[in-house]
C-alpha cells in the first residue's frame, strides 16, 4: 500500500533540516518522485506536500476547469504559484526556508500527518487541536450515519 499513514512529531536541526519520516520517504520513492513538492493548505493552516501523485490531482483539478477560466486561473495561482519542489539529502531530510516556516509559525519542531495521497506539515500544538476537532466532527458524521440507517431500515 503506498499511501502516507500516521503522523510524527520532528525537530528541526541547527541547520533548519527536518527529517521526511522513513515510511514518507518509502512512499515518494515508489511514486518516482525526485524531491518533495510543497504547497501551502487552502484549507487549513498547514503544508501539503507529496510526489506526483498529489500533482496528478492538482493536474485533474486544473483540467476540469475551462482554459483561461477565472477559476482555474485562481487555481493554478494558489495551488502552483506558492509552492516548492524540496530536495531530500541523503539522509532524508528537508529544509522549510524562512517563507514555508514562516507560514505555519514553526519553530523547533514540527507534525507531518499522513493522509493518503499526500501528507502535510503543522505547527505540532495547531494540529493536536486539529486533530481533536476533526475526531469530533467523524463522531457526529457517524451518529448521523447510524440514525439514516435506522431510519433506511425502519
Amino acid at each position: 500500500m503506498d499511501l502516507f499513514l500516521s503522523h510524527f512529531v520532528n525537530r528541526f536541526d541547527a541547520k533548519g533540516r527536518i527529517s521526511v519520516p522513513a515510511p514518507f520517504r518509502a512512499v515518494l520513492v515508489k511514486d518516482g518522485f525526485d524531491g518533495l513538492f510543497v504547497q501551502p493548505a487552502l484549507d487549513a493552516p498547514a503544508l501539503d506536500c507529496g510526489g506526483k501523485a498529489l500533482l496528478k490531482e492538482i493536474d485533474a483539478l486544473l483540467e476540469s476547469k475551462p482554459p483561461y477560466s477565472r477559476e482555474r486561473e485562481d487555481l493554478a495561482t494558489a495551488l502552483l504559484g506558492a509552492s516548492e519542489i524540496l530536495r531530500l539529502d541523503s539522509e532524508g531530510r528537508i529544509v522549510l526556508g524562512d517563507r514555508l516556516r514562516a507560514t505555519l509559525a514553526l519553530t523547533d519542531e514540527a507534525a507531518l500527518v499522513g493522509q493518503g495521497h499526500k501528507f502535510q506539515i503543522w505547527e505540532p500544538s495547531r494540529f493536536a487541536t486539529h486533530l481533536e476537532e476533526a475526531k469530533a466532527r467523524v463522531r457526529r458524521l457517524r451518529a448521523e450515519l447510524g440514525v439514516k440507517a435506522k431510519e433506511a431500515g425502519a
